[in-house]
């Protein structure tokens, strides 16, 4: 099998393409590099430019024709830039993604797996979810991401494609052959602003402590970024055994998540546990965009994939201290 990994040179993507090399899938790389590495498509065939350039979707179908999937990661994904630059962010992950799907029918493409995200849920009571639960997007970033699974349905729809959309939680660590990771030095989310904190010796920021949590911190399901690559691998053997669905459908959903909520305290918690000097805390007003959160309580990928995440959330903490110490070896300046 060979698959187009749009997105591949990130840091979801170059992971996903190195799960899939060693499940014997071949990955082609389509990236902009904006924000994806040039070092994490080393050794893979890789186009540079944009998912909206079609005489380069063409180019990339033509030269590899047994194509047999796509995995579509290419968008921008920090929420406090999309509150920011709501315009940049829904040019980026649905006018281009829409450009995208066109290219991709007018080359025979037939299976698309997109890469969604949790944002777009309005969690119960219970901050619990699963892919029944109401969407309610609260940033332009999670907009984006629900307006795409909606533009996918309806295109699935009508047209020779089926399109499986995976919602993905809140991923951590790296590669644990430490072939890639998080590319930016200085990450936005919390495990990224936690080892940022112990590089410079000073105190993490909780963002927010007023949610309805058990400690008041945002709570999410942290997912080792290894595991939500398993995932696509897992996706892309049975992606013809789930679609088209029982009921004729060309278009589902499913979360991909550990099933286990865990407050940003707890996180602290844990990567004191593991790091060799522990990091200090101080609470502050949380950030635009920012949601209590959720965590899911679907079996559906276990159903479905046969998947279950094997990683624990102090793995994934290890796994990212141990990038962060050796991703300037790795990635050049």
């Amino acid at each position: 099998m060979k698959v187009l990994i749009a997105g591949g040179a990130g840091y979801i993507g170059s992971t996903v393409a190195s799960a899939c090399s060693d499940a014997g899938i071949s990955p082609v790389i389509l990236d902009n590099l904006v924000t994806g590495r040039r070092e994490f498509t080393s050794g893979r065939p890789f186009y540079e430019g944009d998912i909206a350039d079609g005489p380069l979707i063409d180019r990339v179908f033509a030269e590899h024709p047994d194509i047999d999937a796509v995995v579509h990661c290419a968008a921008l994904i920090v929420v406090p830039d999309s509150v920011a630059d709501p315009l940049g962010y829904y040019r980026a992950n649905v006018t281009k993604s829409l450009e995208f799907v066109s290219h991709l029918l007018r080359n025979g493409c037939e299976r698309l797996i997109f890469s969604s995200s949790a944002a777009i849920y309005a969690a119960d009571e219970n901050l619990t979810v699963d892919e029944e639960s109401p969407l309610d997007p609260q940033s332009p970033y999670a907009r984006t991401k629900a307006v795409c699974e909606g533009m996918f349905a309806d295109i699935a729809a009508a047209r020779p494609i089926r399109v499986l959309s995976l919602r993905y939680f809140n991923p951590i660590g790296a590669d644990p052959k430490m072939r890639t990771g998080l590319q930016l030095r200085r990450p936005s989310h919390a495990l990224g602003k936690m080892i940022e904190a112990q590089e410079e010796g000073v105190a993490f920021q909780v963002t927010g402590t007023h949610y309805p949590t058990r400690d008041g911190s945002g709570i999410r399901d942290y997912i080792h970024v290894w595991d939500l690559a398993a995932a696509h691998v897992a996706a892309l053997d049975r992606f013809d055994a789930l679609l088209p669905g029982t009921d004729g459908s060309r278009s589902t959903v499913i979360n991909v998540g550990t099933g286990t909520g865990t407050t940003v305290r707890e996180l602290l918690t844990a990567f004191n546990s593991v790091a060799d000097a522990p990091v200090p805390s101080v609470d502050v007003a949380a950030r635009p965009g920012d949601v209590a959160g959720a965590y899911t309580r679907s079996e559906r990928a276990h159903r479905l994939l046969d998947w279950q995440p094997q990683h624990s959330v102090a793995e994934g903490i290890r796994h990212s201290l141990q990038w962060a110490a050796t991703r300037d070896a790795v990635l050049r300046p």
